[in-house]
Order: structure tokens, then sequence, then C-alpha cells
């Protein structure tokens, strides 16, 4: 049986859901921004894109994790 999936990877489900992107789509937005620390980018994503803070927040951490690993 497949492990539950823990941590921000958890949110994604919903996070396409309710807001209608892939997952991909957000991190290259992500990305692409010019802006490089943490909160920065949570608050950006609430301000410009409507996203909650749990949402915005799950998705600017695995990304950065993501960056970190490369």
């Amino acid at each position: 049986m497949a492990e539950p999936v823990k941590g921000p990877a958890s949110y994604f489900p919903s996070i396409e859901k309710k807001y209608g992107r892939p997952i991909a789509e957000w991190k290259e937005l992500i990305r692409s921004s010019p802006l490089t620390k943490h909160m920065e980018l949570v608050s950006w994503l609430k301000a410009e894109h409507g996203l909650g803070h749990g949402h915005a927040n799950a998705l600017v951490a695995h990304t950065l994790a993501e960056g970190r690993s490369e």
C-alpha cells in the first residue's frame, strides 16, 4: 500500500481543485518571480493570485526545497 503524501505536497490536490491550475504552473510562477525570500513569495501569491496562506506557504516551501536540492 502506498504511503500517504505528507508535508507541503499533501496540499497539492486541494490547490489544483480550488484554483484550477496545475502545481507545475504554480511552481513556474514562483521560480520566475524576482522575489527570493519565502515570506515575500507567500505574500505575493496571496496578494496577486488570491491563494490562502496555507496553500501559498506549501507551494513556496516545496518549490524552494526543490531548488536547494538541485
